[in-house]
């Protein structure tokens, strides 16, 4: 299998995204192409001691800031790592392309470029979200498109149970509709027509669910609209982090809290990761009609290996073509 590598793009590119591709070429044995700036990528590898001798490397003079327009991919920046990329995966010259790169630029691009699943209206971003429960769920649309329509989150909840079903290996996932309120009744027009039409789709719907209840694995599949989505994701993030900044402020406090965080320290550390982001990696661009991956912009070595195993489970469970039977199905 050959996953295409946007090597500069995220935060920590491309020394972080190259190691990290190594990892994961070593211990899933997949093949990986780097794209980026060439002598930029040999000169890092070399002052870092990383062996790139068995790695393709395809050039490309551009590089897409995180603060660039969405359209960048396009107009802007054709020679561009992601860019370039992109049209790779189009061609036929890998089976997954995986970025840490702008996440507007990559939407639009695999949406164009890469195009979409025939019938999805709109590719979905879905990123996979620790709970309390030992597992996870996905969240889609976590900000791919900030208005939507009902049959649109249909769609993603059609997507997100394939997903959830052959990759993460949930019997029957549960999907639940983001919402100010577990009533029916509860919410705007949107969430009222959406709840209609999941209601009486061919998934596992179970109505309704809050923000609140999310960490607790209420559902493993939460679908809203872009805007909401991306404000859960943002929120849950950062909730997560400061409650994990606090614990450890807490424990290395004096001596005593040294000394009980000594005893319960496999606790710790399973806590710890249950809710690291870095396990998960990233998150597929649902409905795209080839295997585009978003890693997280500030992927370490780690967090980007793991986004490239979650792409090749991806592919290898062949999810693309089971969201095209499900949207045929309705």
């Amino acid at each position: 299998m050959k996953i295409i590598v946007d090597a500069m793009g995220g935060d920590n590119a491309p020394l972080e995204i190259i190691k990290g591709s190594l990892d994961a070429g070593k211990e899933y044995g997949v093949d990986i192409i780097l794209v980026g700036q060439e002598d930029v990528i040999k000169t890092v590898s070399k002052e870092n001691g990383l062996d790139i001798s068995n790695v393709e490397i395809v050039n490309a003079t551009e590089v897409i800031a995180t603060d660039e327009d969405a359209d960048s991919v396009l107009k802007k920046k054709p020679d561009s790592s992601m860019s370039v990329a992109l049209r790779m995966l189009s061609e036929g010259k890998g089976d997954a392309f995986v970025s840490a790169g702008n996440s507007g630029a990559l939407c639009v691009g695999g949406t164009l470029i890469a195009k979409r699943i025939k019938g999805i209206k709109r590719p979905g971003f879905a990123p996979i979200m620790p709970h309390f429960k030992s597992g996870c769920f996905m969240l889609i649309d976590a900000g791919a498109n900030l208005e939507t329509r009902p049959e649109i989150i249909l769609q993603y909840a059609i997507m997100a149970s394939a997903y959830m079903k052959y990759v993460m290996k949930v019997d029957n996932p549960r999907v639940g509709l983001i919402n100010v309120g577990t009533e029916k009744h509860k919410g705007t027009e949107l969430q009222h027509k959406a709840y209609e039409l999941l209601e009486n789709a061919d998934i596992n719907f179970i109505g309704n669910v809050e923000g609140r209840d999310l960490p607790y694995g209420v559902c493993d599949v939460a679908v809203s609209d872009g805007f909401t989505g991306n404000a859960v994701l943002k929120t849950y993030e950062g909730t997560a982090i400061a409650i994990m900044g606090k614990v450890k402020e807490l424990f290395s406090k004096n001596l005593k809290s040294k000394i009980s965080a000594a005893l319960i320290m496999s606790d710790l550390k399973e806590m710890v990761k249950e809710f690291d982001y870095n396990e998960y990696g990233g998150a597929p661009i649902m409905g795209t009609a080839k295997p585009v991956f978003k890693a997280h912009g500030s992927s370490k070595a780690k967090t980007f290996k793991n986004a490239i195993r979650l792409t090749k489970e991806y592919v290898e469970a062949d999810v693309i073509s089971k969201i095209t039977e499900a949207v045929k199905r309705g």
